[in-house]
This record gives C-alpha cells, structure tokens and sequence, in this order.
C-alpha cells in the first residue's frame, strides 16, 4: 500500500488549510479508504498529546476525522513559541534541547529524514494522506530551507490544492503570485485554486478564473462562502469578537488572552453552550462584569504573568475573587494562582523564571527540566462555591507541563492551606471555594464536565468533521476530489 497524496497550501497564513485538510480527511474516509493527516511542521501552542507524545492540535482533529488514530508520525516536527525569537522544538512527540537551542535555518537538515520517515510510514499503510502546508509556499527567503511546503510535497508527488482568502482581497494577485514564484516542476504540482470565504454573488467572479486558468493552467474547482461557524477550535490565535452561543446570556466566561496562550482550542466548547458569552480578556474592562475569569494555559507562565501585570489584570482577577467571583486557572493559569514560581532549570526565560504569583491559592510551583505529557483520567473530590457541580465527577483530559506544584511549606504550617481536590497534586481550591486551580487540559471537551457545570450539552466532533464534509462535497467542483486521488 503506498497511498496517494493530497496536499492544502495555502497563499497565506489564515486562508483556510487547516480546516479544509480536515474536511477532506473526513471526506475520503467516508468513501471507505484507508486515510491519515501529516503536517511536517507546526508552529503552535495549541498541542495533544497521542502515542509518542504531543502534536499540534490541529493534526490530531484532522485523525480524528479521518477515523484514525493520532501519533506523532502525523506532526513529526512541532515548534511551541516561547517568545518572538524562540521556540520549544518537538521532533516525533519529544522536547529537543539541542534543536529548540540550534539557529531556525540550521535544523532543516536535520529533521528532514525524520519527516521524510514520518510520511513515509504514514504512506505505506495507508489509502491516501492528506497534507497540510504552512504560511505559504512562496516564501522565496525560506525556499532553500523548506521542509514543510514544496518539499514534501515533491517528495510526496502530492496533488496540491492552493487556497486562498478572498475576504482579503487581492485574492487572483495572491494565486498567481503564489504559483508565480515557484519553480516550473512545482507549478506543475498544482491541482487546483481555491477560493474561500467568499461573500455574495459568485457570478459576480467572472472572468477572473478564467481568466486566471488562462495564465497559468490551473483551475478554480471551488468558491467556498463565508462559513462564520464550522465548529472547529481556532488554531494559531484567540477569537477576537465577543461570541456567545444561541439564548439570554446567563453567564460570561473571561478568559485572560496573554501573548503565550496555549491549548486555547479546548475552550471551543464554550462558544456552543446555550446562555454563554465568551470574551477574550486583554484589559481590566474586559473582566468587567464577567462571572467567571479564566487563567488558561501558557507556553512561556513567568512572562505572561509579568505581561498580566503589566495590564493591571492581577488586579482585576484579585478584586474578582475577593468578591467572590469565580477564578478557574488551567496548567499555568494554576501555577500563575499560587505564591511562586522556582525555575532552577532555566525551563522560562532567566531573568523571569523566578517570581512572585497572584497569591490567590497557597501553593509552589517548581519547574522541571523533564516534560509531563500524558492523557489523565481523574474524578474530583467533594467542591463547594460554584464548582461544587464538579464534585464526583470523572473527567477525561490531558496534561502537558513542565511545572510540578505543592502546598507552601510555610502557610501549610500557618494554616493557610488550599484543599486537594483532584488526587496526584492535579488540583486545588481556595478555602472560600470560588478559586479552582487544576493541571487538567480539555474539560470542557468532556461532557460529563458541560452537562454538571451548564447543564447542556454541545455538538459532538463527528458532527462536525461529517458538516465539514458536507460543505466541501456540496462547493467543489464535481468530480475534483475523486480526481485527485485516481492513480494515473
């Protein structure tokens, strides 16, 4: 079996990839063959953790939706931003000291034959493989160093659909620059243009694709409209309008966007919830009114707690909770509510990776030079404030953190202690019940979670790759998709 491939490049960040490789992963698996997602290297702190490790969020849906099991074959290179000029480098699932401190334009050499192992592995048991690019292919800088765009794709002989977002506009100048810049034998790769997020008239486009085939060869097989929700969790930056799901709002959720938010995708969910209005939180105005404040998860905790402060959101969240408003901190959301942050190991930056928390629980935060990453099933003990619906329950959920956290020995010896509620120091409370501080990722993926904290329930993933699917079948040019798997 040596599968087919298809690849998703895109003419920008943003146009469109990431969802459009998950819809045709669900699309050829509902056509009975055999289907797998690659993504030779992610830049994202959004991550899972599968077999292996931990990949980019976005791969791991993108198996899902193809009915497969996720692995690290699948993302074999990730990169997690820790500031403007450095990443966390993840080579099949593990933390790589020595590449995350090599110079970007130094590693390609070197995970190139672990992603050519990767894809093809992935080939030879599956039908077709679906592959996504990153940012675009057309980065004449970057061209000689690639290893995620035209690179695989020639190694692959890959059939390349090349999207665009004409919300933009300049959608046409961004397809023929695109296919412009490349090399007569990738050129050649190019399949078909796609046109996304269209609004209006199509008929309106006319001549353009024609136009546009006439000067390059290439057709337009689809105009997608404008699909403001199709239920996948955003992958590379937070939701910046204000959403809430369909009713009265009863309830408003904050969630603290600092620069180095990761797994920002498991809040998803949360959109869906009838009542719930979720806003992105950058300033103490947009806390205002809030019932719940949400510290959620950070690549880089120590300087997105300066940056909190910075804003004057640690004020904001301690008057909150001396009101006894609702706190919930998620892995450095938790480690950001204690007392302190140890960093021995050099894990943060060293000139913040000691430093004073919010204070909001009694506890210590210690970084680890080795990585946890694992999935974690773990029922909560009796709660009492308003995560009392908690108690008891079983949640499904995942951990990726360098810290490890305890009770501060001396207000441990003082009194002041934060009650365990989740066993293997995974969670904690205030004695006011208000503030929850836990090491679980994905809660609000669990349905036993949204049922016992809103009493409702959301659309199920199937449902939303099968709606994905959908979409593409019924905007594609009949034909295409077929087309582009027939062996020649």
């Amino acid at each position: 079996m040596t599968a087919i491939c298809v690849m998703v490049l895109g003419t920008t960040s943003g146009a469109g990839k990431s969802w459009l490789t998950t819809a045709l992963c669900r699309h050829y698996a509902r056509q009975g063959l055999k289907v797998a997602p690659f993504k030779a290297q992610n830049m994202s702190n959004n991550a899972r953790v599968v077999d292996g490790g931990e990949i980019g969020s976005a791969q791991y849906f993108q198996a899902l939706a193809a009915n497969a099991e996720p692995d690290v074959r699948m993302n074999p290179l990730l990169l997690k931003p820790e500031a403007d000029t450095r990443s966390q480098v993840v080579l099949m699932g593990a933390v790589s000291r020595a590449l995350s401190d090599m110079p970007w334009r130094g590693r390609s050499e070197k995970v190139w034959p672990h992603i050519t192992a990767a894809l093809d592995a992935l080939r030879a048991e599956n039908d077709v493989v679906v592959i996504e690019g990153a940012g675009s292919p057309a980065e004449i800088n970057l061209h000689a160093s690639d290893i995620v765009n035209m690179r695989v794709a020639r190694h692959a002989q890959a059939r390349c659909l090349l999207v665009t977002d004409i919300d933009r506009g300049g959608a046409f100048a961004h397809l023929y620059g695109t296919w412009a810049l490349l090399p007569p034998d990738e050129r050649a790769l190019i399949h078909g243009f796609v046109l996304n997020k269209f609004r209006g008239d199509a008929a309106l486009l006319a001549p353009g694709p024609q136009m546009l085939q006439d000067l390059t060869g290439v057709p337009t097989v689809a105009t997608l409209p404008m699909w403001w929700q199709h239920g996948l969790p955003e992958e590379d930056g937070v939701f910046d309008d204000k959403t809430r799901a369909a009713g009265a709002v009863s309830k408003t959720i904050a969630v603290i966007a600092w620069p180095r938010i990761s797994n920002l995708d498991e809040f998803q969910p949360l959109k869906n919830v009838p009542g719930v209005r979720l806003v992105w939180a950058r300033t103490p105005a947009d806390c205002a009114g809030a019932d719940w404040i949400v510290l959620p998860g950070s690549k880089a905790t120590a300087a997105d707690l300066a940056w909190l402060r910075l804003q004057g959101l640690d004020r904001a969240v301690a008057e909150h909770a001396a009101q006894g408003g609702a706190v919930l901190g998620i892995c450095g959301g938790l480690q950001v509510l204690g007392e302190a942050l140890i960093d021995t190991h050099g894990i943060e930056a060293m000139d913040l990776g000691n430093a004073p928390g919010l204070g909001l629980l009694p506890l210590v935060t210690a970084f680890d030079a080795n990585k946890t990453v694992r999935h974690t099933t773990a029922t909560f003990g009796e709660l009492t404030g308003p995560w009392a619906a908690l108690s008891g329950i079983a949640a499904s959920s995942y951990e990726i953190h360098h810290g490890q956290t305890a009770q501060h020995p001396a207000m441990a010896a003082a009194g002041d202690v934060a009650r365990a509620v989740l066993p293997n120091s995974l969670g904690w409370q205030n004695a006011a019940g208000n503030v929850l501080g836990v090491y679980l990722h994905g809660l609000f993926e669990d349905p036993r979670v949204l049922q016992a904290l809103f009493g409702a329930s959301v659309p199920t993933l199937d449902s939303v790759f099968d709606g994905l699917a959908d979409f593409i079948e019924q905007h594609i040019e009949p034909g295409v998709l077929q087309a582009l798997i027939h062996k020649d």
